[in-house]
């Protein structure tokens, strides 16, 4: 199988030129970390739009954490999503949920402080365009988009470079729209649609978002 794309740069690159195609108003760009950033940056660079992290947290099952029953996405103001199903099965009550929450809550806002942010953009009103560098099951993109259906935005808007055609249609009644540059199939990993698919480090993330606020000095 040839790599579609050389990196995440580059596929950041033709995404850019998918989305401003269709001319978003108000956009504000939210890079899923750390490897959606990359992308994100010339989605954001493109549109000279706002670039910001959307740092999503799994809330897993009591003893059994690697089984999310939910997951906190951060935000003005942070959501929290959860499966009401799936938290009775693993019982979880109220009061383990709200220890998780708070505990996630506080790794978010140590990540942020890592990646030397701002306080989250805000969302109200606008076009959020979520980015990352490719979906494999979803999980991770479906809980964003569910905390975003509470953010009061305008449109919501999904793009990435390379997904599962399957994956893609189970996106799609959770946002206004979602834009992938190729449905492979097999599909195999994300990072067999890249040539390049080193790690993105904190490094890296820091010196994009650091680099995206030449541009993007937001008036909301």
């Amino acid at each position: 199988m040839i790599a579609r794309y050389p990196n995440r740069r580059d596929a950041g690159r033709l995404l850019a030129e998918a989305i401003k195609a269709r001319a978003p108003e108000d956009p504000v760009v939210l890079a899923l970390p750390r490897g959606g950033v990359p992308v994100a940056f010339e989605v954001a660079k493109a549109l000279a739009a706002p670039l910001d992290v959307l740092i999503v947290r799994k809330i897993g099952a009591p003893g059994h954490e690697e089984y999310g029953i939910g997951a906190v996405i951060d935000g003005a103001p942070p959501h929290v999503v959860i499966d009401e199903f799936a938290a009775r099965m693993a019982s979880a009550d109220k009061a383990y949920i709200g220890r998780t929450v708070t505990r996630e809550l506080a790794e978010i806002e140590r990540r942020r402080a890592a990646y030397c942010t701002d306080q989250p953009v805000e969302l109200m009103g606008r076009t959020l365009i979520v980015v990352d560098d490719g979906i494999a099951t979803g999980g991770t993109a479906k809980a964003a988009l569910q905390a975003l259906a509470k953010s009061g935005a305008a449109r919501v808007v999904l793009a990435v470079p390379v997904a599962p055609a399957e994956c893609v249609a189970s996106l799609r009644a959770l946002c206004d729209e979602v834009i992938v540059l190729s449905t492979p199939a097999p599909f195999y990993a994300v990072g067999a649609h890249y040539r390049d698919f080193t790690q993105t480090e904190d490094a890296e993330v820091i010196r994009l978002l650091e680099q995206a606020k030449r541009w993007s000095a937001d008036p909301h």
